[in-house]
């Protein structure tokens, strides 16, 4: 079971992962992820071993608190804490403000020359003085306890985190100061002025105070700069409206989205944003959909269409059935996949997270060190604090611990702007890395929409007969090509006989009709099952519609073969460019496809891929990825989800195209929801720019305390007397964190170096408006060989009155397999050269569907 938990309390990269190793101890905790950017954890665990309780109680032991995320709701962040946080960290900072002024003029106000009371002047006044400092302190530290509480509890428990650093050295400046007061008073009582004079000088109050106030003022940036961070998945989360109009008994009500039940009728009117995925049931509306697949142009949606949650009706009125609510919905589902992709960690931070464990205590050890060597080296007691405060304060490993999140965040959030899910920081991190890309055919490279083209029976079969059989087995298959043929029998209203015992098998599939098995597939698969030889006609026109670019299968008995049926899918508009820019990137493209070879060989030349393996069945494409990547390649498979999902899983990363299925945020790593291949090369720049970007991040953590902690530790006090003031270590510390946060956010200004070309896609060989249904004649496939095969025919016809009639009833006589036509205008004519197994009912046919007459057809 997998369960989300807001924890509080958490401050730093160390609080984060001395919750994650408390949490991952448990016995039957199989993973966890703590996010200190969303201030949650996931964790995934045996129900039958740990219960939910255990878990939160190891959160509490290790100084923090655990709470459970409600259920039912979209799983982004949770934004009211961060609100609260920051408004509590806007009002500690103006109190800290108020009385911080104060104190600093009357610490620095006479060594400046300003006006100082007489009360508060001389050396005999200076006890007045710094009891005035420690009184104007006091508020500052209480408006600010939260550092202490949290600081020294996690410190008690052996988990010190970045409040432990400000606790004890803020607090050790304030004992400081205490001492140095006493000690001034006994100067005093003592008459020894020049005592009381030069502990005057070390107060530190004021040095405590603006420490303090600073790492307030660094926090509510920080805060307040991370809000920015998830904008993306906030937009998201506020495209669902809050109440919705039901139809309940005949009657409208408005209610609140939570009380939304499946099978809901729900009321959309004009402008309203639809709070549920479902079907329309009555009306029409036009749908902005650009929320969740980029798209800006508008689609009508009639009675039956699916509709998402999000998308926004820009015209007309309709009732919709609600199917998915809440966080089931669409939208749901990519804000909890991006909200996961944001608090998962990347390969890149396990360096910082290991280091973020002992860095503390490290810290923490190399202060008293220092404080220690100085003394031994004969330093004051002032200086050698100095030196402590200003190692712990410097130190604080906020910038280590922002530098992976704030950018994974940024970088999937700006994935989802542009529609693409990443699913994890791990995918982001390893798609730079991808130098092959396998691509399926259906769905990925064509518009998975295909469309049925020829239906060329047997002697002895017409074409309806054929395509009746063909429907009936191709009902029960789950392929894309399968429904083309469906539906074309369903235009039809052909009666369907029952099939049964279906199976996919080795070249195609098979079912029982009319009692007898029946087979579907390719040349490999007849020649297997049928005693019939395929012959020379069908050979020939089996390889003149795959060099078309279409599918050719053939349908056959046990006995014959029955005809062919030729289906195709058409090639998307942006396939082209989207190969020529991953080539252009450096990518080795292979196209992966179960099609026929000489199919896929029209599709590999019309888009210019270097690659292909053809004729590969869904269950053996995992196979062919396994291959590439023992190769030592890195491979990216990009698939519809459905038939590829165990290819997608294989793939170092799997990209699933389309409108994101279930099946394909299963099995995929990304989801590209505009459906384009073009967004594969986005993808791969924002990937690059974000790790990118966290590299840079890491190496400014890194560096700011390989220096800073050198000099404040006094290293290079010896060569020129350079040394860190607390206060100034205070500033340092707090810069270093707004400038891995300003840098994070850099990516928010991402934009794609590549877009669309608006050209339109390289035509297939023979293209028609209406593709022609082509019956055969007599004495197809009889398998005589060296007999004339063709003939010339003159047809006569009716209604062409312009040169735009004549070039389309041509162009529909040429579509036809096999075919030649010349039409001449003036002769209302065409003479045609016709292989012997078209029929001139097929020809007529042809012609009369493109909205002419045939009046007759001479041979």
């Amino acid at each position: 079971m997998k369960e989300t938990y807001q924890v509080k309390g958490m401050t730093c990269s160390a609080c984060s992962a001395a919750v994650e190793r408390k949490v991952s101890k448990i016995k039957g905790v199989n993973s966890v992820n703590v996010s200190l950017l969303l201030n949650n954890m996931t964790v995934d665990y045996d129900e039958d071993k740990v219960q939910g309780e255990e878990i939160s109680a190891a959160v509490e032991k290790a100084g923090y608190q655990a709470i459970r995320s409600k259920k039912g709701k979209s799983e982004g962040p949770d934004e009211e804490p961060v609100k609260k946080e920051l408004k509590e960290l806007k009002e500690r900072l103006i109190l800290s403000a108020i009385f911080l002024l104060p104190l600093l003029y009357l610490a620095m106000g006479h060594m400046l020359g300003l006006p100082f009371p007489g009360l508060l002047s001389g050396v005999r006044n200076a006890s007045n003085l710094g009891f005035l400092q420690f009184i104007i302190l006091l508020p500052i530290l209480y408006a600010n306890r939260k550092y202490y509480f949290i600081g020294f509890r996690a410190l008690i428990k052996g988990v010190p985190n970045m409040d432990s650093l400000i606790a004890v050295g803020s607090f050790a400046a304030v004992l400081h100061g205490i001492f140095t007061l006493f000690r001034i008073g006994y100067g005093l009582g003592h008459g020894e002025l020049h005592l009381a004079g030069h502990y005057a000088m070390d107060l530190y109050f004021e040095s405590a105070g603006t420490i303090i106030t600073l790492v307030t003022l660094g926090k509510y940036f920080e805060i307040r700069a991370r809000g920015k961070t998830s904008e993306a998945i906030s937009k998201l989360l506020d495209l669902t409206p809050k109440m919705a109009v039901a139809l309940r008994e005949e009657e409208e009500v408005v209610i609140p989205v939570e009380a939304m039940e499946p099978g809901e009728i729900l009321v959309i009117r004009p402008g309203e944003s639809l709070p549920a995925d479902g079907i329309v049931v009555w009306g029409a509306g036009l749908l902005d959909q650009s929320a969740l697949t980029g798209e800006s142009i508008p689609l009508e949606k009639l009675p039956g269409a699916q509709v998402f949650a999000g998308t926004i009706n820009k015209d007309g009125a309709f009732h919709m059935k609600a199917q998915q609510v809440g966080s089931e919905t669409t939208l749901g589902q990519i804000i909890r996949l991006v909200a996961e992709a944001a608090s998962s960690k990347a390969p890149i931070s396990r360096l910082a997270d290991r280091i973020s464990r002992v860095f503390v205590p490290v810290v923490i050890a190399i202060a008293f060190v220092s404080a220690g060597i100085w003394l031994a080296v004969g330093g004051s007691l002032e200086f050698a604090v100095n030196i402590g405060i200003s190692v712990l304060v410097i130190s604080c490993p906020c910038a280590l611990g922002l530098a992976t999140p704030l950018a994974i965040m940024v970088g999937t959030g700006k994935g989802a702007a542009n529609g693409i899910l990443i699913k994890s920081a791990e995918a982001l991190e390893i798609t730079k890395n991808i130098n092959t890309v396998v691509l399926d055919k259906t769905g990925t490279l064509t518009t998975g929409e295909p469309a049925l083209t020829d239906i060329i029976p047997s002697a002895g079969m017409t074409a309806g007969e054929l395509l009746a059989v063909a429907a009936a087995m191709e009902a029960l298959s789950e392929h894309p090509l399968a429904f083309a043929i469906v539906q074309e029998a369903q235009k039809k209203e052909l009666y369907l006989p029952e099939a049964e015992r279906f199976r996919i098998v080795e070249g195609g599939i098979a079912a029982r009709v009319f009692g007898t098995e029946h087979y579907i597939g390719n040349p490999d698969l007849m020649f297997r099952i049928c005693t019939q030889r395929i012959g020379e006609a069908f050979s020939k026109i089996y390889d003149d519609l795959a060099a078309q670019g279409k599918t050719p299968l053939f349908v056959g008995n046990g006995e014959k073969i029955l005809g062919m049926i030729a289906v195709i899918d058409p090639v998307k508009p942006e396939s082209a460019q989207g190969v020529a820019l991953l080539r252009g990137m450096g990518l080795d493209v292979i196209m992966l496809t179960g099609d026929n070879e000489k199919t896929a060989e029209a599709i590999r030349k019309e888009l210019d891929i270097p690659h292909m393996i053809a004729g590969v069945l869904p269950a053996f494409k995992e196979k062919e990825i396994r291959r590439l990547m023992e190769t030592g390649k890195k491979v990216a498979m990009v698939g519809d989800g459905i038939n590829d999902a165990p290819a997608l899983a294989r793939a170092d990363v799997g990209v699933a195209v389309g409108a994101g299925t279930d099946i394909a945020i299963e099995s995929a790593d990304i989801v590209l929801m505009k459906n384009s291949l073009v967004d594969l090369v986005t993808t791969i720049e924002l990937s690059r720019a974000t790790i990118r970007n966290i590299r840079q991040n890491l190496f400014w953590a890194f560096f700011y305390n390989c220096l800073g902690i050198p000099l404040a530790a006094g290293v290079f006090y010896s060569f020129g007397g350079l040394k860190l003031n607390p206060m100034i270590a205070a500033f340092a510390m707090s810069m270093s964190s707004l400038f891995v946060v300003g840098n994070a956010l850099r990516l928010r200004s991402f934009k794609p170096g590549i877009h669309i070309s608006s050209e339109p896609a390289p035509k297939m060989a023979k293209e028609t408006a209406e593709p022609p249904v082509v019956e055969a004649g007599p004495g197809y496939g009889n398998g005589k060989e060296g007999e004339e095969m063709e003939r010339k025919l003159k047809m006569h016809v009716e209604g062409m009155t312009c040169g735009h009639c004549s070039a389309r009833v041509e162009a529909v006589l040429n579509g036809i397999p096999g075919v030649s036509a010349r039409v001449n205008l003036e002769e209302k004519s065409a003479e045609l050269t016709v292989p012997t197994q078209v029929s001139e009912a097929a020809l007529r046919q042809a012609v009369e569907e493109a909205g002419y007459t045939v009046v007759s057809i001479e041979g």
